[in-house]
C-alpha cells in the first residue's frame, strides 16, 4: 500500500495511506489528506493511482506551488522516495510497487499454511537429512566439514580478520603488513608484496612477507610486466602454471626464479588505484612436476579473497592519504596565519624604528638635544620589541626539556622586577612586591621562569596604563594541601578579562592590545611552566582586575627536603586589586613611579 509520511511541518510524524484511486491533498476538511499547514492551499493537489502501484501528482492550481524533488512541478510520476513539499511541508511518497521498501513486509501476508500428509519414505539416494546441531558443530570443528565448507569458512575468518585489522590498526605500514600476513596464510603462497604508487606515479613496495620456512634472504623477484597489465587492465589476474601462460612467456624474471604461480589484483579504492597487491609461488622441477598431478595451491576463490582483501587496503591508503593531505593543509594554512600575523607586528615594529630614526635625523641636524634622547628611546624600545618576539618565536617554535637547578623565586622575582621598573615608570604604574616563604630553594629552570614572569609583568603593566592609580602586586608563596605548588602570583587592578576571552587569551596570535601585542607572551608563558609540569592560571573580574598564577611544582633541591609550612600564607582572593598605600611590612621591595 503506498503511503505520505510527513517529515517535515507542523504535521511531521503522520503518515496518510493512499487507499482511494484519487487521493487529495490540502488545508480543506474535504480532502482525503489533511494538512494543517497555513501555506498549503485548501485544495493543493490531488495523486491518482495508476497501475503497478505508483501515483500521477497534479497541482490543483495552488497559491504557493508544488515542488518534487526541489524542482517546481504541475504535474509529475510519483516514484518511491520522491518528496513533495507544499508550504512549509515535506511529505515523503513511499509506493507500494516494487521497490516501495514495505514489500517484504506484506508479501508475509501471502503466505498460506496448508496441511499435508506424512513425508513418505523416499528412496535414501533422493533425500538427505541432517541433524540440527550440525551447524554449531562445524563452528567448534570447521575438520568435520566438508571441503566446500572449510574453504569458504577460512575466507570468512580471513575477511573478519583484515576487518578487524582495518578497525584496530591506525599506523598504515603495520597494517599493510597484517593484511599481506592474512593473504600468505590463506594462499599459502612463498612471497607476498604491496606496490603503492607515489605522487610520481613510481611503484615503490611498501610492505614484503615471505612464508614461514621461506628463506627470508632468498632473493625475490616482482614481475614488472605482471603488476603493469594488472594496473593497465584494472582487473585481478590469477596465473596457476606461469610457464604454460603465453602472454608472460617472455619474461626471463619469472622462469629464471621458477615463479609458478602469481595473484596479482589491483588496490582500487573508492576514487583511484593506488597500488597492486603481489603473491606468488616459486617451485622446482620436482615440485613443477608434482603440482602437475596434484594441482596448484592457487584458487579462484583465493583470487576473489585478495581482491577483497585489496579493496580494504586500498581504503586504509587512501584514508592515510587524506589524512596527511588534511594535516599538510592545515600545516600550510597555520603557517600562513603564523607569517601574516608576524608581519603585521613586525611592521608596526619597523615604523616605530624608522619614525625614531626620523627623530634622531631632525635632532642632528638641528642640535636638538631633547628630540635626539626622545628619538633615541623610541628607536630603543621598538628594538627591545624585536628582541622579545624573536625569543617568543624560538620558545614556541619547540619542545624543550627544562634545565633544573635550585633557584630562589624571591630573588628571581626581584631581578624580573628590576628590569620592568623603568618601563613601569613611564607608564605611571606602581609596583608592589610582596616577598613569601618557602620558595627559596625551588628546582626550575631560571632562565624560563624568569621569561615567563617578565612577560606576564610586563602585560600587568600595559593592562593598566593610563589609568588612573595603575598598580601591579607581585607576590611569592606556597600553596596546596599539602604545600606542593610554590607560586608567583602577578595581580593587577586593570580592567579585567571577560569569562568568555580569558581560555582564548592563551591561544597563538591572540591578544587584547591590538598593534602592540604579538599574541605569542601568555601562550609561550603557559608552554614554559607546562613543560615544569606546572601551568599558569588566570582569575579575572571585569571592572576590578586580574591575577594570573604561576604555578611550579614544588620540587626541593637539598637531599633532605625541607618541610613545608605548617600553616602555608593562605592564597590571595584574586583578583588581588592592592591598595593604593601597602603596608610597610609586605612591601619589602616596591617601587612607586
Amino acid at each position: 500500500m503506498a503511503r505520505l509520511i510527513v517529515t517535515r511541518g507542523v504535521d511531521e510524524g503522520r503518515q496518510f495511506e493512499l487507499v482511494d484511486p484519487v487521493v487529495t491533498v490540502g488545508r480543506h476538511s474535504s480532502n482525503t489528506v489533511i494538512l494543517h499547514d497555513i501555506q498549503v492551499s485548501r485544495r493543493h493537489l490531488e495523486l491518482r493511482a495508476n497501475e503497478g502501484g505508483t501515483h500521477h501528482l497534479r497541482d490543483l492550481g495552488s497559491g504557493n506551488g508544488t515542488w518534487v524533488n526541489g524542482r517546481s512541478v504541475l504535474e509529475a510520476l510519483l516514484r518511491n522516495g520522491d518528496t513533495i513539499t507544499v508550504g512549509q511541508t515535506v511529505l515523503l511518497y513511499v509506493s507500494g510497487g516494487p521497490g516501495g521498501g514495505g514489500g517484504s513486509v506484506e508479501r508475509t501476508e501471502r503466505v498460506r499454511w496448508v496441511s499435508g500428509a506424512p513425508v513418505p519414505d523416499y528412496p535414501p539416494e533422493l533425500i538427505r537429512t541432517i541433524p540440527g546441531e550440525w551447524g554449531s558443530r562445524i563452528f567448534r570443528d570447521p575438520q568435520t566439514a566438508s571441503e566446500w565448507v572449510r574453504l569458504r569458512l577460512a575466507g570468512l575468518s580471513m575477511l573478519y580478520e583484515a576487518a578487524e585489522a582495518v578497525s584496530h590498526i591506525l599506523d598504515l605500514d603495520q597494517l599493510l603488513d597484517k593484511l599481506l600476513e592474512l593473504v600468505l596464510q590463506t594462499t599459502e603462497a612463498d612471497h607476498g608484496c604491496i606496490v603503492l604508487l607515489d605522487n610520481g606515479g613510481q611503484l615503490v613496495p611498501r610492505a614484503v612477507r615471505y612464508r614461514p620456512g621461506v628463506p627470508q634472504d632468498r632473493e625475490w623477484t616482482v614481475s614488472r610486466t605482471i603488476v603493469e597489465h594488472v594496473l593497465r587492465e584494472g582487473k585481478g589476474l590469477l596465473i596457476s602454471d606461469v610457464a604454460a601462460d603465453e602472454r608472460f612467456q617472455s619474461v626471463d624474471s619469472l622462469h629464471r626464479h621458477h615463479v609458478s604461480e602469481v595473484i596479482c589484483v589491483p588496490l582500487r579504492g573508492r576514487r583511484e588505484t593506488v597500488g597492486v597487491l603481489f603473491v606468488d609461488t616459486q617451485s622446482s622441477l620436482k615440485e613443477v612436476l608434482a603440482r602437475d598431478k596434484e594441482g596448484g595451491k592457487f584458487r579462484e576463490d583465493h583470487l576473489t579473497l585478495v581482491i577483497a582483501v585489496a579493496h580494504q587496503a586500498a581504503i586504509a591508503v587512501e584514508e592515510s592519504r587524506y589524512h596527511q593531505a588534511l594535516l599538510q593543509a592545515e600545516r600550510l594554512a597555520a603557517i600562513g596565519q603564523t607569517i601574516a600575523a608576524l608581519s603585521h607586528h613586525i611592521k608596526n615594529i619597523m615604523q616605530g624604528i624608522r619614525f625614531g630614526a626620523d627623530l634622531v635625523r631632525t635632532a642632528l641636524r638641528d642640535n636638538d638635544r631633547e628630540l635626539l634622547l626622545k628619538g633615541w628611546r623610541l628607536v630603543e624600545r621598538n628594538q627591545e620589541r624585536i628582541d622579545q618576539l624573536i625569543l617568543d618565536m624560538l620558545s614556541f617554535s619547540k619542545e624543550r626539556e627544562p634545565i633544573l637547578e635550585a633557584v630562589n623565586l624571591n630573588a628571581l622575582c626581584e631581578d624580573v622586577l628590576e628590569v620592568v621598573r623603568g618601563r613601569a615608570q613611564e607608564a605611571q604604574v606602581a609596583l608592589h612586591w610582596h616577598e613569601g616563604s618557602g620558595v627559596e630553594q625551588v628546582l626550575c629552570d631560571p632562565e624560563g621562569i624568569h621569561r615567563a614572569l617578565l612577560n606576564i609583568v610586563c602585560n600587568a603593566v600595559e593592562a593598566v596604563e593610563g589609568r588612573p592609580n595603575g598598580q601591579v602586586v607581585v607576590q611569592t608563596g606556597v600553596e596546596g594541601e599539602e604545600g606542593e605548588w610554590a607560586v608567583i602570583r602577578v595581580s593587577d587592578n586593570g580592567p579585567g578579562i571577560p569569562p568568555e576571552e580569558q581560555e582564548a587569551i592563551f591561544q597563538p596570535f591572540v591578544s587584547s592590545k591590538g598593534s602592540r601585542g604579538t599574541g605569542l607572551g601568555l601562550p609561550v608563558s603557559r608552554k614554559i611552566l607546562r613543560e615544569h609540569g606546572g601551568d599558569v592560571l588566570l582569575q579575572s573580574v571585569v571592572g576590578q582586575g586580574s591575577c594570573f598564577i604561576l604555578r611550579l611544582p614544588l620540587r626541593w633541591a637539598a637531599p633532605e627536603p625541607a618541610l613545608a609550612p605548617e600553616n602555608p600564607p593562605a592564597p590571595l582572593d584574586p583578583p588581588n586589586v592592592p591598595p593604593t598605600a601597602p603596608s610597610p611590612a609586605l612591601s619589602s621591595g616596591q617601587t612607586q613611579p
